[in-house]
């Protein structure tokens, strides 16, 4: 794996630096500014490296200095909680931090340290993180809190150790108007990133409902677009909710780890004709397929209608919805030589 050395260098040094103005004792509370500059510049890919690497230097330098209480001075039993402490080896630590800290999140790595504490390994982490997190969200900065969900949201199904209460904390926060409006405009305006992913992932909420039929059309991405049609043509929403381990041959231990797919079903007030006119003249191939997957399914109910969109199907310069339209065609002449045989046969 390999990292821009650059920001490396330089979160590293604000580490140091930090770590150093902890280590010196002094009565006043260690800065922080330069360590907010330095993780603001973490790409948001290959989360857990940055907390290793950050979590192995400041405890390097604060275990070399030889001050396992880490207090403001020798004659003080208060001991500084930090939000590096997020990343604590020690469990008690983790807990006493997010039970102390108040206030906003300096930005969004140090908002992700705390939301992946609802993965924590030590139940008591847990709790303490799915009751001060809606809190700690509420005074940060919506941006953070936006991105952070979207590092999350992207990740969470392979995550073993959160449980149903963790994941409801993380909703309530999702579920915020402030939030919920920008999470849908990243969704519409993003060209790269895991979109798709993160819009499925919300459907486990109602936030998006009103408006997967924008989302539908002005999308940038065209998974995206791909998949608003696709849950408003069925009206249900599917997402990833997390892994289970399936044998395969148990007496040569061979197994795979499959998908746990949950759905949740809405009604749809857009009509399936305006749907699907929508998406078979999408610029993307990929959205067109949808459309012509979802015709497929309902030649019997669109009656003549269906030919004319077959006709278009089957001439498209994409080999997928051209292939799927002519089965569409396939399937309607096979309908009407069984309705109207004698024409047929003459």
């Amino acid at each position: 794996m390999r990292h821009s050395q650059t920001t490396e260098d330089k979160v590293l040094s604000a580490v140091r630096d930090f770590a150093s103005s902890i280590i010196s004792g002094s009565k006043v509370v260690a800065d922080m500014s330069a360590l907010i500059t330095a993780t603001s510049e973490i790409p948001p890919t290959h989360f857990a490296y940055w907390e290793r690497l950050i979590r192995s230097e400041f405890y390097r330098m604060l275990r070399e200095a030889n001050q396992p209480n880490w207090t403001f001075d020798a004659n003080s039993s208060y001991e500084l909680l930090t939000w590096l402490d997020l990343s604590s080896w020690d469990g008690y630590r983790r807990e006493r931090v997010l039970r102390t800290l108040s206030g906003a999140a300096p930005n969004t790595f140090f908002f992700s340290l705390a939301i992946r504490r609802l993965n924590d390994w030590v139940p008591q982490v847990r709790i303490a993180a799915r009751e001060k997190l809606p809190e700690i969200a509420a005074a940060t900065n919506p941006d953070y809190v936006v991105e952070a969900v979207c590092i999350t949201l992207a990740n969470w199904s392979s995550w073993g150790r959160i449980e149903e209460l963790e994941k409801q904390a993380l909703l309530q926060i999702i579920s915020r108007d402030e939030i919920a409006e920008a999470l849908k405009s990243k969704i519409i305006s993003s060209a790269s990133g895991p979109m798709a992913s993160l819009f499925s992932q919300l459907g486990r909420t109602t936030i998006l409902d009103s408006d997967l039929a924008e989302i539908a059309q002005c999308a940038v991405q065209p998974s995206v677009r791909a998949k608003a049609y696709r849950s408003l043509f069925e009206g249900r929403i599917a997402w990833i909710d997390g892994r289970k381990w399936q044998w395969t041959d148990i007496r040569y231990c061979e197994g795979r780890v499959n998908a746990v797919v949950s759905e949740r079903k809405f009604n749809v007030q857009i009509p399936f004709l305006e749907l699907l006119k929508g998406a078979a003249i999408d610029r993307s191939s990929v959205v067109r397929r949808v459309s012509a997957e979802l015709l497929i399914k309902e030649l019997e109910t669109l009656g003549d209608g269906a030919r004319g969109f077959a006709e278009k199907f089957a001439a498209d310069k994409s080999n997928p919805v051209s292939e799927r339209g002519r089965f569409a065609l396939r399937m309607l002449d096979k309908a009407e030589r069984a309705n109207f045989p004698d024409t047929y046969n003459d």
